[in-house]
């Protein structure tokens, strides 16, 4: 039986529990799938929440759970971003596809009643293998060939979950030219890409930073940066002009005032929760200025699509912090946590 190297997670918990691996079986595509040898896949925060089980529950915020409220099945390989190339298809699967490189939609959709905003039944990664090995399987529906790209592999694997995560953010923000938009987080992965998309949509991007990556930011697309190290962020907030939207991945302490910085009408769209998961707001903030609070999880199909055709055109430049092999994945997520980079970190399987 043929193996290869895989970051395996066998339990909820610290570093420890991810594994690394060099005797995986190779998976072998059923119908319909295709198997995809990985080029380049990046680090997430999903990856470290999944990992940690950190995502809570309504009843139970500090339950140890999957993003689903319950523990995901061990053994699973992680990473939810991939690129690769097609080296094998399944039955019924696309010959065209053989050969190929594609990028890897990570989500498997469900059914709902909107054609528009399908559910998400799983992520690759989580209820499936994912890209932290040298190949994986995946439904040929959901790889798009981006063979003419002129992104690198380690860009594009930058494009997932955390550009899908911000496309996502912004299409249901309602976000257009002339919005005056405020990012959070700007110099982490999905920060970053919404800077990029906002600014690239025609708003005014203003952006939460350090003084150490605010030029980095500005190059990104932000006209003007708040750097939460120079003076308290709701000082900040307090004296700046309204914003029409704001994007939050941050949560924490500074929900609330992040809330009060919106004008009237305006929309706060929000997708994590790094600074901490629990807030409190005061209802009033809310409703008497008839603002928006819209939750946002990851992208829809055609938000990915629209994705893949800026990766094709060459509309997006996402900034590769640091590339690994994948047997450095500790020391990868490592560095992830410390916060001491502009964009992503990428791991290479076959480096």
């Amino acid at each position: 039986m043929a193996t290869m190297m895989a970051a395996v997670l066998v339990a909820h918990g610290g570093p420890d529990a991810l594994d690394l691996r060099h005797e995986v079986p190779v998976p072998r595509p059923a119908a319909g799938q295709v198997r995809v040898e990985v080029a380049a896949a990046a680090v997430n925060n999903t990856d470290v929440w999944t990992r940690e089980g950190a995502y809570g529950t309504s009843d139970d915020p500090d339950a140890v759970v999957g993003w689903k409220g319950v523990p995901i099945a061990f053994p699973r390989v992680q990473g939810g971003d991939a690129v690769g190339r097609v080296v094998e298809l399944g039955p019924g699967a696309p010959d065209e596809l053989l050969g190929r490189r594609v990028l890897v939609d990570p989500i498997t959709y469900g059914q709902g009643d909107d054609p528009e905003e399908p559910p998400i039944e799983g992520v690759l990664g989580s209820e499936e293998d994912g890209a932290f090995a040298e190949y994986l399987c995946v439904p040929a529906d959901r790889v798009h060939d981006v063979t003419d790209a002129p992104l690198s592999d380690e860009q594009l694997a930058c494009l997932p979950i955390a550009y899908g995560t911000a496309t996502g953010m912004l299409e249901r923000a309602a976000l257009g030219a002339g919005d005056r938009v405020l990012v959070t987080g700007a110099s982490g992965g999905v920060g970053i890409a919404l800077v990029q998309l906002a600014a690239a949509r025609g708003a005014q991007v203003v952006a939460v930073t350090n003084r150490r990556t605010a030029d980095a930011v500005l190059r990104a697309g932000a006209t003007h940066v708040l750097m939460r190290d120079v003076a308290p962020l709701e000082a900040q907030l307090a004296a700046a002009d309204p914003f029409t939207v704001i994007a939050d991945v941050v949560g924490g302490p500074s929900f609330s005032a992040l809330l009060g910085a919106l004008g009237t009408g305006g929309r706060l769209v929000t997708c994590g929760a790094v600074a901490g998961p629990v807030v409190e707001i005061d209802l009033r903030v809310l409703y008497l200025q008839r603002r928006t609070l819209i939750g946002s999880t990851m992208h829809t199909p055609s938000q990915f699509r629209r994705l893949v055709q800026d990766a094709r055109t060459g509309h997006l430049a996402p900034p590769v912090a640091r590339t690994y092999p994948l047997t450095e994945i500790h020391q990868a997520q490592q560095d992830f946590a410390s916060g001491d980079h502009v964009g992503k970190l990428v791991l290479t399987p076959r480096a």
